[in-house]
């Protein structure tokens, strides 16, 4: 009996491709980051909320790497893409939540659950909603060189504040469950909120300060290594200070139009979902 022809001529199905060599690296970094938010929550499990934190913040310094990483080998990929905005929502949602929980909230079993569940789940939703909004065009802040609301990173960071000044200090003050429940309730607001707020680019000093701001990050490279804690307390309130002058100058770019577009934002400047520069588009 003879084969059908049609059967016989249908082209073979292609093979998936798999990463490339290149794309590894990035991939790999991104890893590296999930890696080391999962081990801040053992950290915490183990009662060292000390290396659990360290762990959190390095998985914030991975993920500011492994974009501009992607970008300088060429090696941008979809996978790429959600494997980042996977790792950045258990590295800075889910960590968090259930390191803060293990620390204090857990004396409040529902409140204080209920704060972590809503800090976790805005920092998905704020995931969520950049990769919903990769392919419009309309995005106001976007073009003013601006992000809409915390990024997750830093959301992370703002979480741990009353955990930060508890260890700098040692005052139980700080470990109230009440007032750590409504901080993190409010940060988590701030994360989903359509608040603008600074980018890497706008922050992006002017020539003839980059020596001064050089001097600043050896100075904080220097402290950070004598007494960290308090370091810590100073950057996140200093950055708490930015997100108010934010608001200000979006609203002054706006009111002043095009024309206030600075020079130092390039036209197709992007970022990944947790605000971590990629560089032109």
């Amino acid at each position: 009996m003879s084969e059908d022809p049609q059967v016989t001529s249908a082209p073979a199905p292609r093979a998936v491709r798999g990463l490339t060599l290149r794309a590894l690296v990035p991939n790999a970094i991104t890893a590296a980051a999930l890696c080391s938010g999962l081990t801040g929550i053992r950290f915490a499990i183990a009662g060292d909320f000390e290396r659990a934190v360290l762990a959190v913040i390095l998985a914030g310094v991975l993920d500011g790497i492994d974009g501009r990483a992607a970008r300088l080998l060429k090696a941008q990929s979809r996978f790429g893409a959600e494997l980042d905005s996977l790792a950045d929502a258990i590295s800075f949602g889910v960590a968090p939540a259930l390191i803060v929980y293990l620390w204090t909230l857990h004396a409040l079993p529902s409140m204080g659950w209920v704060a972590a569940l809503a800090f976790a789940i805005c920092c998905v939703l704020r995931l969520a909603r950049f990769n919903a909004r990769l392919d419009m065009d309309d995005q106001p802040h976007k073009r003013a060189g601006f992000l809409t609301g915390v990024p997750a990173p830093l959301g992370a960071y703002l979480a741990f504040l009353p955990l930060d000044l508890w260890i700098a200090s040692t005052r139980p003050e700080f470990a109230d469950p009440v007032a750590v429940s409504l901080w993190m309730v409010l940060i988590a607001v701030l994360m989903i909120s359509n608040l603008p707020t600074l980018s890497w680019q706008r922050l992006r000093p002017p020539p003839r300060l980059r020596l001064f701001v050089l001097l600043l990050v050896s100075l904080t490279m220097a402290f950070l290594l004598t007494d960290p804690w308090w370091t810590l307390v100073v950057l996140t309130v200093g950055y708490l200070l930015l997100v108010p002058y934010g608001w200000v100058l979006y609203a002054r770019v706006r009111r002043q139009g095009p024309a206030a577009n600075e020079p130092g934002i390039e036209p197709g400047y992007v970022e990944d979902a947790s605000g971590a520069p990629l560089g032109p588009s």
